[in-house]
């Protein structure tokens, strides 16, 4: 009887919805382009483990750790993080915050104070919703801009050269030139540059990768000796922005089946379309929304603003994604079976009707910005305990989605703790 009541408030509140759902999801209006409506759609629960474990240089009093965490952004949408029990480290608090870049977010940790050679572990999961999308509605017919005129004024940043992106040196801009050919469409010049960056001097990266001696990432490097996914990330944004397409790094967790630190991609931008996914390492383009979780957009700042890869030790050019407060504290990468490592991994995959899944998006959505609101805040002890039921609220709902594969389930759950947070107000 309490089931069927359940389904029908859902069944009340998805039709309620169709009025006010978006057509696109997160910030999708810029992030590819949504054509006729599919009779269904398939939801991904993604879960991305962290293990950052932290090792004291000198004693330290309280410090901070910020992290890259996923954004609501394109066909993804963040639900919450999950702190896990066997966590060492002593955290005060922590708390989502919108970083300097619109929509990129990042996990905030205060931590008690170490001492010297103390050693202490963060063990958090991220949870994120993802919708698949396969950009099978891409134009085939896209011209290449001529300038930056052909594209919108709020891409014109990913034009520019960095010390990374070194769009108007010569061998990259003769590069460009060659892999453009007689091709007249951004999507054909894509997929040049996406097979070249798969497979240009393969032998001369196995070599690096046999020797742990990657060099520099930036694109001009890349370009002579081939790198690690950063390298080729910076080189095929070079080769884009040499041809005036926008392009972009990107920080994300894939399911490559094996721990590692953090994975690098581009999005490049196709007049009157949006941005588009492409893998350097794998050389695929159009790239589906649901094999990654995105957890950063790399502006130019970031670029500009680098540091030394934690394994390979010769290796440097990659854009930051952990940010510690004090120069006494270091995370402890090893080589991704031992100290700091991450996974992504496919919890569940549910096929519904569309309406279902915008209203799914729709409620996440509502429920992860009162979460991000209020994590870490300073609250009143009856506050605290809406807080708290809340988050449990979000948790039972991630575990029916798992258990059950029922999206009523989900939402159910996501209405009661969505109830919660009002009552913060």
């Amino acid at each position: 009887m309490i089931r069927n009541i359940k389904t029908i408030v859902i069944l009340f509140l998805l039709l309620l919805s169709i009025s006010i759902t978006p057509s696109l999801v997160g910030d999708g209006s810029n992030y590819g382009s949504v054509g006729m409506q599919p009779e269904t759609k398939e939801l991904y629960l993604l879960r991305v483990e962290h293990y950052l474990e932290l090792i004291a240089t000198e004693s330290t009093g309280t410090f901070s750790v910020t992290y890259a965490f996923p954004p609501d952004y394109g066909f993804q949408v963040p639900i919450l993080l999950d702190l896990h029990e066997d966590s060492t480290a002593d955290i005060i608090h922590y708390s989502i915050d919108m970083d300097s870049y619109e929509p990129n977010r990042v996990a905030n940790f205060t931590i008690r104070s170490l001492q010297k050679d103390e050693r202490k572990l963060i063990h958090f999961s991220v949870w994120v919703l993802v919708e698949a999308y396969d950009f099978k509605d891409i134009p085939t017919d896209a011209s290449m801009p001529n300038n930056r005129n052909d594209v919108p004024e709020d891409t014109w940043m990913w034009l520019s050269r960095s010390e990374m992106v070194q769009k108007n040196r010569f061998p990259i801009r003769r590069q460009a030139n060659a892999l453009e050919g007689r091709n007249d469409n951004v999507l054909s010049y894509a997929q040049n540059v996406s097979s070249f960056i798969k497979n240009h001097r393969y032998g001369l990266f196995l070599l690096q990768l046999w020797t742990r001696m990657f060099l520099k990432q930036d694109a001009l490097t890349t370009l002579r000796i081939n790198g690690e996914n950063v390298g080729r990330s910076h080189l095929a944004s070079a080769l884009f922005r040499a041809k005036n397409i926008p392009a972009r790094v990107i920080l994300a967790h894939n399911d490559q089946g094996f721990w590692t630190q953090m994975h690098y991609m581009v999005e490049y931008y196709i007049p009157g379309y949006g941005w588009v996914l492409l893998d350097p390492t794998k050389g695929i383009t159009p790239y589906d929304t649901q094999k990654q979780v995105i957890n950063r957009i790399c502006s130019i700042d970031d670029e500009q603003d680098t540091k030394q890869d934690y394994i390979y030790r010769f290796m440097k050019g990659e854009e930051r994604w952990i940010w510690i407060s004090t120069n006494n504290v270091e995370p402890n990468y090893v080589d991704c079976d031992s100290g700091s490592k991450s996974k992504m991994f496919t919890e569940t995959i549910v096929s519904l009707k569309p309406f279902a899944a915008d209203y799914a998006f729709f409620r996440t959505q509502n429920v992860f910005n009162q979460y991000e609101r209020f994590l870490g805040s300073d609250l009143s002890s009856l506050e605290q305990q809406h807080l708290d039921n809340a988050i449990q609220y979000q948790k039972d709902a991630v575990n029916q989605l798992i258990q059950t594969g029922d999206i009523n389930d989900y939402i159910f759950y996501l209405e009661k703790s969505y109830d919660e947070y009002k009552m913060i107000d």
